[in-house]
């Protein structure tokens, strides 16, 4: 399904729902492995995406389905930092591309979480 033209989800379950399944399972596993690399993020709905935001207020990442593809969004140094491994995942400027065809690569997303939370914490690194 494309990205859904209604009002606003006002939280993230209303996000998933928005979508079909498969879209809404891979959706799903993403936001899971994001609670789990980012534990004390809360969740939040920027944009209209679901978004997980650090404790000072600063967007750790965005997550937003398409008839094609999720996307996941970093800042632009979390996504360079991972240039080497993101080949395959059709990367933008601070962006991810997974095809509905490909596996979620879990391990890198875990990994580029935890970059992100440490780029945010020690260096500073505000969102976009």
């Amino acid at each position: 399904m494309a990205r859904a033209q209604q009002a606003r989800p006002q939280n993230v379950d209303e996000y998933l729902d928005r979508f079909a399944s498969p879209v809404r399972e891979r959706l799903a596993a993403v936001r899971d492995l994001a609670r789990e690399a980012a534990p004390d993020a809360v969740e939040a709905i920027k944009w209209g995406d679901p978004a997980w935001v650090h404790a000072s207020g600063t967007i750790l990442l965005v997550l937003a389905g398409y008839s094609k593809h999720i996307g996941v969004v970093f800042t632009p140094t979390t996504r360079e930092a991972f240039d080497a491994e993101l080949a395959d995942y059709n990367p933008g400027k601070g962006s991810v591309k997974i095809a509905h065809t490909q596996p979620i690569p879990e391990d890198l997303l875990r990994r580029m979480i935890a970059h992100r939370i440490r780029e945010h914490e020690l260096d500073g690194v505000k969102w976009m």
